[in-house]
């Protein structure tokens, strides 16, 4: 069983940036990822990563502002969010898996079968 307890959450303003962790107990499984929830939205996958490999995934809508990493020696996931905007702003959730199904971590829920309880992000403008 693993668990996973997210903090970092908060309240910025437009082109702020915020850095998310997961704390993952006992230890961190093979992937990773992120996940956000907007009122009346899907849960919508941020960015995942293999822990093993490195090997990560974005969604287009996040590239190049978002960047997911990890510690093992810590048990930590992190997302480090930059350049926010209003429409980033959702319940952010750690997830993981132990298995790696593909040749690139998934961005789809059904891969991930251990959830945290979530973050608030707010970006006003």
């Amino acid at each position: 069983q693993v668990q996973l307890v997210e903090s970092g959450g908060g309240s910025v303003h437009t082109g702020g940036s915020l850095r998310l962790s997961c704390e993952s107990s006992p230890r961190i499984p093979f992937s990773v990822a992120w996940f956000r929830q907007a009122p009346g939205k899907e849960r919508e996958g941020v960015a995942a990563l293999y822990t093993g490999s490195g090997s990560t995934s974005y969604a287009d809508s996040v590239k190049g502002r978002f960047t997911i990493s990890h510690d093992s020696a810590k048990n930590m996931v992190y997302l480090q969010m930059d350049n926010l905007r209003p429409e980033d702003t959702a319940m952010y959730y750690c997830a993981a898996a132990w298995s790696n199904f593909n040749s690139t971590p998934s961005l789809l829920p059904i891969f991930y079968n251990y959830w945290g309880q979530g973050t608030q992000v707010t970006v006003s403008s």
